[in-house]
């Protein structure tokens, strides 16, 4: 047999300690090494960012519902002269004040202003006998016109009268407790946010230069137009829920879809992925639940009731029921505010990806300026 051969197929003496203990000390460390590498500060900060953001939505929304009172409803009375003032008084004057109670000369006047949105109730006191009556509109809300029943029921018991409710304003029959607006809205707010969201994900959070963010918001026009689209064409004539309306509740929607777009455009440009989260708390965590949706504004705690008309969620809620049941009556302040988040929104992510570019651009300068090339290499170059 060579000898090489039998050399190579010695066997050798190794030590168990060296076959052992030194490949368990290296994957050890390997592991403890990868773990660390994988929880990072940066990874940490992430997580426990989720954990606020849920948490925050947990108390947003049981915080919100999680006891209706009615506050400072308003409500129109019709009463003889003689004691218009002190039922209007008595009313606005209930403990907890439920109701804000305005005098208005006729059933007419009070019903003109009950189909305009400008009140949730007349109550028209009967001066002869002990039976008065209450109009309501649920399609401005169910639960506020169950609030204004309760209400007036426990006044009536402790005078001993009696009252008749009659809904001047109902829902559509395909509306059921006028709550299809609310989530109608809802749909085309996490359209608008997702499809920014997944833009900024495939083309990177903040756009490298201005033509690019300029171009971003382009693309999402014609999304916004075909999810307005859509929306009006589910709660119109797919389902019936709300009928009548298709063209103007269209525009709603494209405007909706491209104001959370927008909105979402900017802050990424700001803060990068985080962005992300930021859009949620103001759509999800503090729009929603204040957006007049289950439980309308005058049912809800103060914090929520102050901010609902002023974020696009509520805005867009009151927009659809305006749209929907009283005519357009007053709907302009709603657009406007969804409008000035959407331009805003533009501006933001126009603006910011501008100084990005520059202060890119600007480091790439500093850059160019410090490296020089190396003179051999250059008389090299030179050479050749």
């Amino acid at each position: 047999m060579d000898r090489g051969l039998m050399t190579l197929t010695r066997p050798i003496n190794v030590p168990d300690s060296i076959l052992t203990e030194p490949v368990t000390s290296k994957q050890s460390q390997g592991f403890v090494a990868e773990l660390f590498d994988a929880i990072t500060p940066r990874t940490v900060l992430l997580v426990f960012g989720v954990l606020l953001i849920q948490l925050a939505f947990v108390l947003s929304y049981v915080g919100a519902f999680h006891h209706p009172t009615p506050h400072g409803v308003p409500v129109a009375v019709v009463a003889p002269a003689q004691i218009s003032g002190h039922v209007v008084t008595e009313f606005s004057g209930i403990h907890g004040q439920p109701l804000s109670a305005t005098a208005v000369p006729s059933k007419a006047a009070g019903l003109a202003l009950l189909r305009d949105g400008s009140t949730s109730g007349v109550f028209i006191v009967d001066p002869i006998g002990k039976s008065d009556s209450l109009l309501i509109a649920s399609g401005g809300g169910a639960a506020v016109s169950t609030a204004l029943e309760d209400v007036f029921t426990q006044v009536e018991a402790t005078q001993h009268r009696t009252m008749t409710v009659t809904d001047a304003v109902p829902a559509q029959p395909g509306d059921g407790r006028g709550l299809s607006g609310f989530y109608l809205v809802v749909g085309w707010l996490v359209g608008g946010y997702l499809v920014a969201a997944l833009l900024g994900i495939a083309k990177g959070a903040r756009p490298a230069t201005t033509r690019r963010a300029i171009h971003r918001l382009m693309a999402v026009v014609p999304y916004a137009i075909l999810s307005g689209l859509g929306g009006a064409l589910i709660v119109g004539p797919v389902l019936g829920a709300l009928t009548g309306h298709f063209a103007a509740i269209w525009c709603v929607g494209a405007l909706l879809v491209f104001c959370a777009a927008a909105v979402t455009m900017a802050f990424q440009v700001l803060f990068g992925v985080l962005g992300i989260g930021l859009t949620l708390i103001l759509f999800v965590v503090l729009g929603n639940p204040s957006a007049g949706g289950a439980y309308q504004a005058s049912l809800l705690p103060p914090f929520w009731r102050a901010i609902g008309n002023s974020i696009p969620n509520g805005a867009g809620v009151e927009a659809i029921r305006r749209i929907a049941y009283f005519g357009s009556y007053d709907v302009v302040g709603n657009l406007f505010v969804i409008v000035i988040y959407a331009v805003t929104g533009m501006a933001i992510a126009i603006t910011g990806a501008s100084v990005l570019a520059r202060r890119a651009a600007a480091g790439r300068s500093d850059v160019s300026a410090v490296i020089t090339v190396p003179p051999t290499l250059a008389a090299y170059e030179t050479l050749e």
